[in-house]
């Protein structure tokens, strides 16, 4: 479990996630329950060191016995290799087509080898940056859901946006006033599938709260997806049941000029004792 939020504003792309990490079993009634949370998971990556590009995850934590985020250091490393399939022209290259690779490399080649996974299941992958040789941003999502996979454009030429996944109901209710609760609750007292929609629509466009503007400070955007996640860690902590949105946030902004930056990020090792390390994710 997982919420993870995408700022896109003028002056770039922020990433932030929170890092629970939940294992899921089975109870003697075939039922799935959270058997174990933990609380250092990465879901941000600097998906490749020389680029203004970042990704980041919600869902699944691992394709087979591989977590998401050593997947996302094996892609960084085959978009360096001059042979492989993956390899990636840091001179001329697309978001678009840095996607592509990583649909084909989690998709059609990790997950597709993978065990296969019963239940319902879903992972996204978003991947966001700038183009070579381009000023404006993109953003992408690659989904994998029971099976089948999509790619998804959610910004291109520069738009302005916020997007949230993993677990939304608490951003969901902050941002545009309603969660799924009150659709169901709608149909529940005889409103049609036929007039949801457009109910649905009046409703958020009298509830929608505008925390963003195009051209806010990136600061202010980081602020904002650091606000976003810490209200859903407190959300779910007072919910029944386990914490699956918790540990420290991490954070992550490209913009055009400064490239990849790190705003915060948590280390399993102390930096005294690693001087010579400069990045882990």
């Amino acid at each position: 479990m997982t919420v993870c939020v995408a700022a896109c504003v003028h002056d770039g792309l922020v990433f932030a996630a929170d890092s629970a990490t939940s294992l899921v079993g089975t109870n003697e009634a075939g039922v799935a329950v959270i058997e174990r949370v933990y609380q250092h998971g990465n879901k941000v990556f600097n998906l490749d060191k020389r680029l203004p590009v970042v990704a980041m995850t919600s869902g699944l934590g691992a394709i087979g016995n591989a977590p998401i985020h050593s997947l996302a250091k094996d892609l960084r490393r085959e978009f360096k290799k001059p042979d492989s399939k993956y390899h990636l022209d840091v001179e001329k290259y697309t978001i678009e087509e840095i996607t592509q690779k990583a649909h084909d490399f989690l998709y059609g080649e990790k997950y597709a080898a993978a065990p296969k996974i019963t239940g319902d299941h879903s992972l996204d992958f978003w991947i966001g940056g700038y183009s070579s040789n381009s000023d404006r941003h993109e953003l992408f999502k690659i989904t994998i859901e029971n099976g089948a996979a999509t790619v998804a454009s959610l910004c291109q030429n520069g738009e302005c946006q916020i997007f949230w996944g993993g677990q939304p109901n608490a951003i969901n209710r902050l941002v545009i006033g309603y969660d799924n609760a009150l659709v169901e609750s709608l149909r529940r007292v005889g409103v049609s599938d036929s007039d949801l929609p457009g109910l649905m629509e009046t409703i958020r466009a009298n509830t929608e709260a505008p925390l963003m503007h195009p051209g806010m400070p990136v600061q202010d955007a980081i602020e904002l997806c650091n606000f976003l996640v810490e209200t859903t860690k407190g959300f779910v902590r007072f919910l029944p049941g386990a914490d699956t949105v918790g540990g420290e946030i991490d954070v992550a902004v490209v913009t055009r000029h400064e490239r990849f930056k790190w705003i915060k990020r948590k280390h399993y090792y102390p930096w005294k004792l690693n001087k010579l390390e400069t990045d882990h994710v």
